[in-house]
Order: structure tokens, then sequence, then C-alpha cells
């Protein structure tokens, strides 16, 4: 009985088990089912639902590269920034957080609201936030539970830490990393920081998830080329304070200046007023952006005599002794050219010619030399082609085909009109004369390095060609200095330093029309010191100055500062030879022989600026009223800003910073009088 019992519960269990297993294996089979399903019907719709929802791509960008000048001090540096999105799928009310977030961004609400409208996953709100606005978001993120629809990602930020110093070489980078001028525009591809794409799984608040978390992301160090520049910040700034000097007394419409390094054609400086300050240039018209250096083009005047004589010289068509006996006036196709005082200087010397820079002899022993000679000598100096420096927007400057050149032609480009130069040419020219007649390739890019700080790439001194043989450049360097020593060019003269250089007074041309521009001028001053060891090219250039107009008198004193200051920041010996007649006892009139072309009769020289004169078009002058401001503590730079701000002129006196100035802080003026300031270290 027992055992038929036993057999009967044996079978039962059997039975329970095998239903079980069959129960097990159904839902097994259920599950594979449904898995391969998932996998192989709808995987593909399933993953991208995913990546979807819980996906992001990842732009992760290094910081673009630093430019420094030749001394390795920082120009321009990138650092890593927050820049902040929105989710626009998970904002709640859209109203609420623009009025929240508009004013730590400095946007408005309807700003925020546009850009939640883009809807999507992601949109950008504000790129490269400061840090005070990093700090004030991340408060209110914590505050208000704004993490599921707000969020950060590291970009670099393009900082200028000296502000304005060599704004238009260094230009500027866009948004996206992009340089958009000067340096930053011609070197992009080495200095552009690099971006790498990425893909994690995060959770609403941006966390990785699942193997993400064992993922790089974000920034990992920098990667991209350091760019060594020529630029001497220590000479930039002496070249841009003297420069906001020269705004504020002569009221010009810009000025430019070069200082370039003869012996390597190396620029030491290269400086643009008015400028602006990269770290904003969205807030300045974007003509103040050019570098002008590089990329206007002008008729140098007088300047241009330096090349003529070389030419006349190599020729010997000329000597230095020779005997020239000025007519005073000469006429070629029709056109009169006259000396700068209209008068005869009766028997002189070439000498003396180069020296008191006169129309007539040069137009004479141009018009010898001949259409063929001069551009070819022209061209031999560098005139005519881009030099190939690394800046953008260069330009080649103008010069005549010989065979369409008629007399006056000839006789107009020897004293330095009908020709179209830049100022880098001009300097480049001046320092083959100063480098024993050789022309040298204009650089400002010193050297290339890598992220680990090897040489990528190094500029050396390249030689172009020769110009002139060397003892006719001797000479000419000779004719040169006795135009500083005791000619036109005095005012640039440093008591204890021998200087070669000329001045020049070129009438402009008009840019919308034929002829010239009645009462516009540019004054200009290019030389080189010591003569007997070139080390300082210095080119001068002042367009549209008001009253005074002559470069003897305004732009040679500009030179003459910055060549002392200059001899001083690098320790150049004073020369052994005496210098010539100092430059207070010069007639600064002297030289200026540009101004009385086309019977054109110049105006005297005043001594002091003429009410009459036609202003420069980017200052009013109209008699409203200024209050001045308070110069006291402020350096010549900052001081010389806040007078052109108030329309008021500016006359500095000593170095340093103010200690006094000759009207009282807030006082009403008439706008355009000048206010005298006392420097003092």
């Amino acid at each position: 009985m027992n055992m038929d019992n036993n057999k009967k519960d044996r079978a039962f269990v059997q039975k329970r088990i095998i239903k079980l297993v069959m129960v097990l294996l159904a839902f097994m089979g259920v599950v594979v089912f449904r898995y391969a399903w998932l996998q192989l019907v709808q995987g593909s719709e399933l993953a991208a639902r995913m990546r979807y929802q819980v996906g992001h791509d990842y732009s992760v960008q290094s910081p673009r590269g630093a430019i420094v000048d030749r001394n390795g001090r920082e120009l321009a540096v990138s650092t890593m920034t927050k820049s902040l999105f929105v989710d626009p799928n998970h904002v709640e009310d859209a109203a609420q957080l623009a009025k929240d977030l508009a004013p730590l961004v400095g946007k408005t609400e309807q700003e925020i609201l546009d850009d939640i409208a883009v809807g999507g996953g992601f949109s950008w709100v504000k790129r490269r936030l400061e840090q005070s606005e990093y700090e004030a978001i991340r408060a209110l993120i914590r505050e208000k539970g704004y993490a599921v629809c707000l969020g950060f990602r590291d970009e670099a930020k393009r900082y200028y830490p000296n502000d304005v110093l060599a704004a238009n070489v260094l230009g500027f980078v866009g948004t996206d990393d992009k340089g958009l001028d000067g340096i930053e525009q011609a070197l992009d591809k080495y200095i552009k920081g690099e971006v790498t794409e990425s893909f994690i799984y995060a959770d609403t608040r941006e966390r990785p998830i699942l193997e993400s978390i064992f993922a790089q992301h974000g920034y990992q160090g920098d990667k991209c080329k350091t760019i060594q520049l020529t630029i001497d910040s220590a000479i930039q700034f002496i070249v841009e304070q003297e420069l906001d000097r020269a705004m504020a007394e002569n009221s010009p419409l810009r000025i430019n200046c070069i200082v370039m390094d003869p012996r390597t054609a190396e620029v030491l400086a290269m400086a643009s007023r008015p400028s602006y300050n990269p770290n904003r240039f969205w807030d300045y018209d974007q003509d103040v952006w050019k570098n002008r250096a590089v990329s206007s083009v002008y008729e140098p005047g007088s300047t241009f005599k330096a090349v003529v004589a070389g030419a006349l010289l190599q020729e010997g068509i000329v000597a230095p002794n020779q005997i020239f006996v000025d007519p005073g006036k000469v006429t070629y196709s029709g056109k009169e050219i006259y000396n700068w005082n209209r008068e005869s200087f009766g028997t002189v010397t070439f000498a003396d010619v180069v020296k008191q820079s006169l129309n007539t002899g040069f137009a004479i022993f141009g018009y010898d030399l001949g259409a063929d000679n001069l551009i070819s000598y022209a061209k031999l100096f560098g005139f005519g082609e881009p030099t190939g420096i690394e800046l953008p927007g260069e330009e080649a400057g103008i010069l005549y085909s010989p065979d369409v050149m008629v007399d006056s032609d000839i006789a107009t480009m020897s004293i330095g009109q009908s020709i179209a130069v830049t100022p880098l040419q001009l300097i480049t020219a001046f320092c083959a004369i100063a480098n024993d007649g050789i022309l040298l390739r204009p650089h400002i890019v010193k050297m290339i390095k890598n992220a680990n700080g090897s040489t990528y790439s190094e500029t050396h001194v390249e030689e172009v060609r020769r110009t002139i043989d060397s003892a006719t450049d001797k000479t000419l360097v000779g004719l040169l200095e006795q135009v500083v020593a005791s000619g036109g060019g005095g005012k640039a003269s440093v008591r204890g330093y021998r200087i070669a250089g000329k001045t020049g007074t070129a009438q402009k041309v008009n840019e919308y029309g034929s002829g010239y521009m009645e009462g516009k001028y540019i004054a200009s001053f290019c030389g080189f010191a010591p003569v007997e060891n070139p080390q300082v090219a210095l080119l001068v250039m002042i367009d549209e100055p008001l009253g005074v107009f002559y470069g003897g008198q305004i732009a040679a004193p500009v030179a003459g500062r910055i060549f002392s200051q200059i001899f001083r920041y690098l320790r150049i010996e004073p020369s052994d030879a005496p210098l010539g007649v100092d430059a207070d006892e010069l007639d600064a009139t002297i030289g200026e022989g540009d101004a009385s072309i086309h019977n054109f009769k110049p105006r005297e020289v005043p001594k002091t600026p003429e009410p009459q004169a036609e202003p420069a078009p980017t200052e009013n002058l109209a008699p409203e009223s200024a209050r001045v401001p308070n110069f006291y503590g402020k350096s010549i730079r900052e001081s010389a800003r806040l007078a052109n701000e108030a329309g008021i002129s500016f006359a500095a006196e000593g170095s340093g910073f103010a200690v006094s100035q000759s009207i009282g802080a807030g006082e009403i003026v008439d706008k355009g009088t000048t206010v005298k300031v006392q420097f003092s270290p």
C-alpha cells in the first residue's frame, strides 16, 4: 500500500517538474524571442533613440597658441573658459528662465527666448563667459534647479594682456577661434586650437554614464604652436606713447610708425593711430582695424629722393660736390615745379640739393636719369611689389610703366610724386641704404615653436639683391647724414649720435577724383642710426596734420624723441664724431619741396597752427564747450586719450606721470583749447 502511494507521489512531482520546466522554457523562449526582436529587428532604432536621449556630441578644444615678442613677453594668450548652453527640450518655464538669466549674461530676455526657441537639445546662450559671469550663473542653477536645462562647455578664450599695444599687428580672433586680422589671421593654421570630436553617454546633468565614465573628455593640455615675433614690446611701447603724444599735438587723421633693424630687416615696432583694443574689437570702426603700414599706399614725397639720389650717384650723373645753378623753377610738359619757397638757391652743390631738398635739382637730374633707369632703380629698392612680410593685406604700391611716362611724369617722380608706396616699402628701402646697399626681405615673425618648446621653423636674414654699389651707398649715407646734421631733418637729431635721414611733405592724392586735395598733406621722416653702425631704422608718417604740416617740423621731432629713447633702451653708445648743428638752431622750414608742384602756391609756414586751416575729417573743431579732464597721475598715453575724448588739444612736457596742468580739471573751455601738462618720473 505504501509502495503504491510512493509511486503516485513521485509521478506527481515529476509532472510538476515537467510543467515547471515547460513554463521556464516557454518564458525563456519569450525572452529570447523578445531579445532577438529588440536586437535584430528594432536594434538600430532603439540605439538611435538612446543616443538621442542620453548621448552627447562633445567638441573638445585645446587653447590657441600664444603670440610673444622677441623676448618672450606675452602679446596674445588663450585660457580655457566656460560657455553657457541651454537644452530647449527640458525648459519648463521659458519666460522665467529668460528673466532670471538675462541680467547675468548681458542679454535681453527676448534674446534668450530666441535662443530657447531654436528647439532641439542644444542652443548656445553665451560663449566664453567671464569668471564672474560663470560663478553667478552657477549660483543661479543651484538655487533655481536649472541643471536639467542649462549647462557649460569648455572653450578657449583669447586675451591680449597689453590691450592696444601692437593691436594692428596682432589682429584678433572671432568666436569660432578663427583669426580675422593681423598675425592671428596670417598664421591661423599654426596657432588655431585643436578641436577633437567625441561622443559620451551622460545623465541629465551632463555626468558621464556607462563606458563614458572611463573616457577622457574636456581640456587635455596645450597642443598648438607658439608664434614669436620680432617685435620688441618695450620699443613698441615707446613708439605708441610718442604717437599718442603726436596725435594730441597735431590732431592728424592718422599716424603710422615702423622701427626696423637694418642689419636683419626685422620689424622691432609697427604702430598706427588711431588704433583699437583687440579684446573688444567689435566696439571700434572697422577702418581702425587696418594695418596701414602694409595695406595703404601714398605718395612718399621728398623721402623718396633718397632713392633717386642713390640712382643718380650710381649712374654717375652727379657727384656730391658737383655745381648746380638753381633756376628756382623748371617746366616739363607744361607743368611747373618750384622749390619749397618758390625762390632760387643760386649756385649750390648736389650735396646742398639733397640737404635742402631742392625740387628743381631733383627734377632736372631725374630727367637726365630717364624713365627706364628711374623705374629700374625703384624696383631694385623694392617698390612696385609686396615685400613678402608675414602679414595679411599687403599692397604692392603703384609704379609707372616707363614706356608711358611723359617728361612731367619723370620730373614729378624724381621728387617723390607720381609713385605710390607703402610705409613698409619705404623703410625697407632705407634699410637697404643703411645696410651697405643690400636689400633684405623684412620679417615680423622670428620663430614658430612647437607645443613642447622645440623649434618648428625659424626666420633667417634673407638677402634679396644689391641695389647700389657699396662705395655709392657710403656717399649717399653721408649726404643723408647732412640732412639731419644741418638740413631740414634737424629736429630728428639726438645730441651725441650720428643720424641719417630724409624728411618729406607730400600733397595727398584725391581719392575720389584726379589731382591733389587742397590743404591736405602727409608729413614724414625716414632715417637710421647710428651712421657708423646702423642698428635702428625709423619711419614716422603723419597723415593730414592740423596747422603746421611740414615733415621737418612735426614728423622729425617725433622721430628724434623715439630715436633718443631707443638708444637708451638698447644701450647704444654715443658716436665719437661731433654732431652737426643742434635741431633747435635750425630753420625747420628748410628741405621741404613737395608742396610746390602743378602751379600750387604753398602757404607760409605758420609758427602756430593756422586758425583757418582745414581740419582733418575726423576732428570736430566747432566752437563748443569742453570740460578739461583731470590729468593728475596719468601717463602721457592715458592723458592723450582723455584729451582726445574731451575734444581739447594736449601738450606734454617732460616724461613719466602728470604732476600739474595749465588749466584746472573740470573747467569749461572752448573745444580745441590747448592744455599744457607737466610730467615727472
